[in-house]
Formats: structure tokens, C-alpha cells, sequence
């Protein structure tokens, strides 16, 4: 089926289109998506390494060591410093 919503026989007349439209207001059968979103952060190859080596140690996903980590520190930092 060659179906096109905006009915546009160009590029311009399709980003004109899209641009008053969100495609919510056409969807009537699309299945909903479901995805996870990720972020890049450049680490240093050895300290990658380390890392890597940890996780191996501890049975975990590299990704899931450094969440934990990362949220042990933020949980560090939260608490009040003592006096």
C-alpha cells in the first residue's frame, strides 16, 4: 500500500505539511513503540578497562556496574558533610 499522509509531491510541500501537523492527529492504527533511550559518555580506554575487568569480577553488564557506581557517588554526595 502506497499511502502518504501529507498527499506532498515534494520535499518542500511535505516539510510544509509536517510542519503544521503532528502525527498524533493521524494515528489511528499505528502500534504504539516502545524504545530506551541511551547516552554516549567517551571514557578513557584504560579506565574502560578497569571497569570492564570489574564487571567481569562481579557477574555485571558493564552498564549496570557503572549506574551503580554512579549512583552511590550521587548518593555520597547528597549526604551533608560533617562538621
Amino acid at each position: 500500500m502506497d499511502y502518504q499522509i501529507s498527499q506532498a509531491d515534494t520535499l518542500e510541500k511535505m516539510g510544509e505539511f509536517w510542519g503544521a501537523h503532528d502525527f498524533t492527529d493521524f494515528d489511528t492504527d499505528a502500534p504504539d513503540a516502545e524504545f530506551t533511550i541511551s547516552c554516549a559518555v567517551p571514557v578513557e580506554v584504560d579506565l574502560l578497562a578497569s571497569v570492564e575487568k570489574q564487571a567481569r569480577l562481579r557477574g555485571l553488564r558493564v552498564e549496570t556496574l557503572v549506574n551503580l557506581w554512579l549512583q552511590q557517588k550521587l548518593t555520597e554526595q547528597a549526604q551533608p558533610v560533617a562538621a
